[in-house]
């Protein structure tokens, strides 16, 4: 018996789209999108996270008020080491991506997150210590138990930075990559370079006592987001993402 193939039944609204079955459509848009989720997951758990932890900390005597905002605090820090569980996740998601245009590349990025996460939990940690710190303050001292908080605070922020190199570092050779393959339009993939060599700049500079930080990482932050949106509405580009390339095995 001869089998005919009909023509796809549009239900009188015009002819289907190119692609609108095609299961990598909805893989790529379905990648895309989670990625795009999580870049902006990302920025309102830490954020958030930040503004509670500092609400507690500010101030060159904090330790004595950590007793009465101590939810606020255990709050804040849990947000913040959330934000390494989806920034893995996003690294996780990505490597396959990136991983189809140059191994080497993707490695290094998702090496680079891992460490970055692992640093800032580290610091998220330190941060937790300052609760015990303050039940023991009596036994230990008023003035001693403000240094070793003040230095919790402090092992937070050095964690913090040495993490953002390492992010912005991991982060030149995966916009490089984007730049290269066109999975992102290339002006995007370029403000991704501006962005990440100012925000490894400013990481730098911080360690050394210089607060600039604050300033230079808002191309990258602006970039990121961005990003999040353009993968939210529009994903990668098609035919990058389908095709592993010929420019794998070099990259």
């Amino acid at each position: 018996m001869t089998i005919i193939a009909s023509p796809p039944i549009s239900g009188g609204r015009g002819p289907i789209p190119d692609g609108a079955g095609d299961p990598r459509t909805g893989s790529r848009m379905w990648t895309s999108r989670l990625i795009g989720a999580l870049f902006l997951a990302g920025f309102l758990f830490y954020g958030t996270g930040t503004v509670l932890v500092n609400s507690v900390v500010d101030g060159s005597d904090f330790l004595a008020g950590v007793g009465a905002h101590e939810t606020t605090l255990a709050l804040g820090a849990f947000l913040m080491i959330a934000t390494a569980a989806i920034d893995i996740g996003k690294a996780v998601l990505f490597f396959p991506v990136l991983e189809r245009h140059g191994k080497r590349t993707a490695v290094a990025y998702l090496a680079t997150m891992v460490f970055e996460m692992a640093l800032m939990t580290v610091g998220v940690l330190a941060l937790l210590m300052i609760i015990p710190l303050a039940g023991q303050s009596d036994q230990l001292g008023p003035d001693a138990a403000q240094a070793l908080g003040s230095l919790a605070v402090d092992t937070n922020e050095t964690a913090y930075q040495i993490g953002q190199l390492s992010l912005a570092f991991g982060c030149l050779f995966m916009c490089a990559l984007l730049l290269r393959t066109g999975l992102i339009p290339k002006w995007l993939a370029g403000l991704g370079l501006v962005g990440y060599a100012l925000h490894l700049l400013g990481a730098s500079t911080e360690l050394f006592g210089v607060p600039l930080s604050l300033v230079l990482l808002v191309p990258g932050a602006i970039f990121e987001v961005t990003l999040a949106i353009w993968l939210l509405v529009k994903g990668f580009t098609p035919a990058v993402f389908d095709d592993a390339g010929t420019t794998k095995a070099g990259a």
